[in-house]
């Protein structure tokens, strides 16, 4: 190959490589437990029927179940269907020995969640063969340090947009390439759904602007994307990205904190969900500490189980801005007050109008500094003794209940202990 068309290849070549782990929880669990390989298994936060799958290895997929599906429903499309207690623990464990087995390869530039990462590709790596190969170390390094069992989807792209796009194209255990030379026609087989971006209530609004598949979308101008999303800025991001263009990626800042828990039946009563929510607001305020924030509202939410049928219930406060946990659990509790009657179902805090530590003064009243100072040092026992060295009564028991949950877009810090 000249040097001038090697040159131009690179340039317009892959810059990123994207990795998706495919069905990741119920792959860890047929991975550490091989007596599930082969078998349809569905992940779940508790042994319970009237819980949701929050996993389904593939072999369970075939049969409709997906993340989301209530487990008595499971069981009738899939009678052999094997229920696991989610470990969340060896999740994390799992998913940093996959950093460490793709870091044997390339240096991973982002975490995006538990089971997603990104590679930035340099120099020769961008040439499309060379890409290709790395995909292709990345995959066995994978299956060589961590286990056969964890299949994961590789997507190239000359951005990190397409590179994901390319992940999602072939599943599970795929590897799939796009380049500038294959833009816009690969594109145009794919669902409004598949592009990372829009989901339900996007895809409505398309629709109402009379977009309804990815060629049209594509055929957009700047100035329509903009109305479609209400901001110039999306506008211009989505019509650039679509053609392949390496935007910097726009600084993100961290709104709202939560925790949420589906209740075990014995703690579906009024004192049992309560309690529950304490622990909740215990480990949502140590967090908060933890990750430098103070916290300007707190909201409450709870579904309800009637029957069949659940109904919610939610309500919020502006708060004075606090990190402690006596001053977030007095607010809960005041809006818990709130709450209507009910056989309550699951629970959860969402701490808002988050305001990073550097930005704010040290509370001016004494009282305000001595609940801060409580706090940390609770933190600091909890750290060094155990997370149940020091808790409220009102938590009391309940350390089964409201255990460590992974949401797939942040990865909990093990550091912190699981209060």
């Amino acid at each position: 190959m000249c040097t001038i068309q090697r040159i131009l290849e690179v340039r317009m070549g892959i810059h990123y490589l994207f990795l998706d782990m495919n069905a990741f929880f119920a792959s860890v669990e047929q991975q550490l437990r091989p007596e599930l390989r082969g078998k349809p298994v569905a992940v779940v936060p508790m042994l319970a029927e009237t819980t949701c799958c929050i996993a389904a290895s593939y072999e369970a997929k075939r049969y409709g179940i997906k993340t989301g599906t209530q487990v008595q429903d499971a069981r009738l499309l899939c009678p052999k269907l094997e229920v696991v207690e989610a470990r969340p623990k060896e999740y994390i464990r799992i998913h940093h020995q996959i950093l460490r087995a793709v870091d044997t390869v390339l240096p991973v530039e982002a975490v995006l969640s538990i089971d997603e990462m990104v590679c930035k590709l340099m120099g020769r790596e961008k040439e499309p063969a060379h890409a290709r190969k790395l995909g292709e170390q990345v995959k066995e390094a994978i299956y060589r340090h961590v286990g056969d069992q964890l299949r994961c989807s590789v997507g190239l792209g000359p951005n990190r947009f397409l590179a994901k796009v390319a992940a999602e194209m072939h599943k599970p255990d795929g590897l799939t390439l796009l380049q500038l030379s294959d833009l816009p026609h690969r594109l145009y087989s794919l669902h409004l759904r598949d592009l990372p971006g829009i989901g339900p209530n996007m895809e409505q609004r398309l629709f109402k602007h009379g977009v309804t598949s990815v060629e049209q979308l594509y055929r957009l101008s700047v100035q329509q994307l903009a109305r479609v999303w209400g901001s110039q800025i999306h506008g211009f991001s989505w019509w650039h990205r679509l053609r392949g263009a390496d935007l910097p990626e726009a600084p993100t800042r961290r709104r709202s904190l939560s925790h949420s828990h589906v209740l075990p039946p014995v703690f579906r009563s009024e004192a049992g969900a309560r309690a529950v929510l304490t622990r909740l607001v215990h480990r949502a305020a140590a967090r908060l500490r933890h990750e430098g924030y103070w916290a300007g509202s707190v909201a409450l939410f709870v579904r309800f189980l009637e029957g069949a049928e659940k109904r919610s219930w939610e309500a919020h406060s502006r708060i004075q801005p606090s990190q402690d946990t006596l001053s977030l659990l007095r607010v809960s509790l005041q809006l818990w007050q709130q709450k209507p009657e009910g056989s309550p179902f699951k629970v959860g805090i969402v701490l808002g109008h988050l305001i990073p530590e550097l930005e704010l003064s040290w509370p001016l009243f004494e009282s305000d500094q001595k609940l801060v100072r409580l706090a940390r040092a609770m933190d600091q026992a909890n750290g060094k003794y155990g997370p149940q060295a020091l808790y409220f009564a009102g938590m009391h028991r309940t350390e089964q209940s409201a255990v460590t949950r992974i949401a797939f877009s942040r990865i909990p810090d093990l550091d912190l202990p699981d209060i």
